[in-house]
């Protein structure tokens, strides 16, 4: 069995474990359930496939269902979108999917350098395919860590979390946020199976990690596009910060992240308390 196909039998097996039979207005039908979850031929009847097509599909074997069929599978085991794509991408028939290869090295565009540096009063990060941290803004330096100091090869969020001491400390929530790096991973790794950065990225998280080889294993993905991050950073003390992402027309596989504070909170004057302290490093244009 290929590699996709096993990672695609572990995701639609874990996927039918966790699924609802009542959610899905399954009628009981008297027999005691010895697994949690759907059985494989409540599956098959709510896509309107044999028992025997998902289970072969189940098993990994090599067989591409059309989108439709996909579709249905998804709504079987009540996917959301992010997980309708990670099973397209597993199955190798996600739409719209156009094979490329992702560039060993990502570039910033200088213009996108220069935004980030202006925004002095909001860190920001562009983050890449794999997670590597591409350029980072003098705050986004001071709340998270000198990414700066980091050699380039090395210079990747989720190795930082997870294998950087300092992460866990400064992280209120570091399980939430650590483990959405694996979601996020586990979805970057289906979209790009031959992508051996990413493989190697993984290989060195899951010997060095023993929480991250548990939630690799538990195959769940999710996109995250928006959400908070509550800190304890050591010169401006407890904080919370909400981000939103964009994704960078002409390029996207960079992201550009921006952290911002509630007006009128502690966090608002942590974040301005952490600004002041940034101001004599600051270079302000005079042109």
């Amino acid at each position: 069995m290929s590699e996709r196909n096993r990672e695609l039998a572990d995701f639609l097996t874990r996927a039918r474990s966790q699924g609802d039979p009542l959610r899905a207005g399954l009628p009981s039908d008297g027999r005691v359930r010895r697994v949690t979850g759907l059985r494989r031929e409540e599956v098959a009847l709510l896509a309107g496939v044999s028992t025997d097509y998902y289970t072969r599909l189940e098993q990994g074997r090599r067989i591409t269902p059309s989108p439709g069929v996909i579709d249905a599978i998804a709504r079987a085991l009540d996917l959301d979108s992010v997980g309708r794509a990670h099973l397209g991408h597993l199955i190798g028939a996600a739409p719209g999917r156009v094979s490329r290869t992702t560039p060993a090295v990502q570039r910033v565009r200088p213009g996108l350098h220069q935004l980030i540096d202006g925004l002095q009063e909001q860190p920001a990060l562009v983050v890449g395919r794999r997670m590597e941290i591409l350029a980072s803004n003098g705050l986004a330096r001071a709340l998270f860590s000198d990414f700066e100091a980091i050699t380039p090869r090395k210079r990747n969020y989720a190795r930082w979390l997870f294998l950087d001491d300092a992460a866990r400390e400064l992280f209120r929530d570091w399980d939430v946020q650590a483990r959405a790096a694996v979601e996020n991973l586990r979805f970057a790794a289906a979209d790009e199976p031959d992508d051996a950065i990413l493989r190697d990225l993984v290989g060195e998280l899951a010997a060095s990690s023993g929480d991250f080889r548990h939630w690799w294993t538990e195959h769940r993905v999710y996109q995250r596009t928006f959400g908070s991050k509550r800190l304890r950073h050591p010169l401006v003390g407890d904080l919370t910060v909400e981000y939103e992402t964009l994704t960078l027309p002409g390029d996207p596989d960079q992201t550009l992240f921006v952290y911002t504070t509630e007006p009128g909170t502690v966090s608002r004057q942590a974040m301005n308390l952490l600004v002041s302290w940034m101001q004599p490093t600051v270079a302000i244009s005079r042109d």
